[in-house]
């Protein structure tokens, strides 16, 4: 059978082009794996939790394995596919690191300003939370910045799986104005949501919520 994954029937509007199946179909586009996608309408369902432990989207599930966290999906793509990971170890570790880093180091500083501006934007305390929080991202975002210096892509001239999820987590401040002071990260995200599997997926991505709603 093809892969599937699982991901919402429906989000609000602020949420759309946001919601983690993004990643999978991205990565699905850049190997040019076909795919299918179940739609549920609530995660935190005893059914769904046997997929996905935290009641979230997405999860996937093919011929040989269940599994469920974007990063490890993406992974798993790649892998079956043998694309979008360096075939020498040590550019496969390299990728690995930039990969995990997106994860672990850069996206909890995008999803706090998320949390503070969206989710509980009506606390009494976000407003003045507000400030700390865009320095700390930009504290990491200059990091990074530094990090990546005038390469096309996060390690050098391919684009890899560490590429698609770092400028799927950067992606998360797309609209907020947060890039504005980082030329060189805004152009790597235009890089790669310019690139035709991110344009495919984005598009099958709305058309989900388009349809339901139709």
């Amino acid at each position: 059978m093809n892969p599937t994954i699982t991901t919402f029937a429906w989000v609000p509007e602020f949420a759309r082009g946001f919601v983690r199946d993004l990643r999978p179909r991205w990565a699905f586009e850049e190997v040019r794996q076909p795919y299918e996608v179940t739609l549920i309408t609530d995660a935190k369902t005893p059914a769904h939790r046997c997929y996905q432990p935290f009641g979230q989207v997405p999860t996937y599930r093919d011929d040989d394995v269940e599994i469920f966290e974007s990063g490890a999906i993406v992974l798993h793509i790649a892998e079956r596919a043998g694309r979008l990971i360096p075939a020498d170890p040590a550019g496969r570790a390299r990728m690995m690191q930039w990969l995990i880093s997106a994860l672990n180091s850069v996206e909890p500083y995008v999803m706090a300003l998320a949390i503070n501006d969206v989710f509980e934007a009506d606390r009494d305390w976000s407003g003045a939370r507000h400030a700390k929080v865009v320095e700390d991202l930009h504290r990491r975002l200059a990091d990074l910045e530094t990090a990546f210096g005038d390469r096309d892509w996060i390690d050098g001239d391919d684009f890899t799986a560490a590429d698609l999820m770092m400028i799927s987590v950067l992606g998360g401040l797309r609209g907020s104005g947060q890039l504005d002071g980082f030329p060189k990260l805004a152009a790597y995200v235009a890089r790669g949501e310019a690139r035709p599997a991110h344009r495919k997926a984005m598009a099958d991505h709305i058309a989900t919520f388009d349809n339901v709603a139709a």
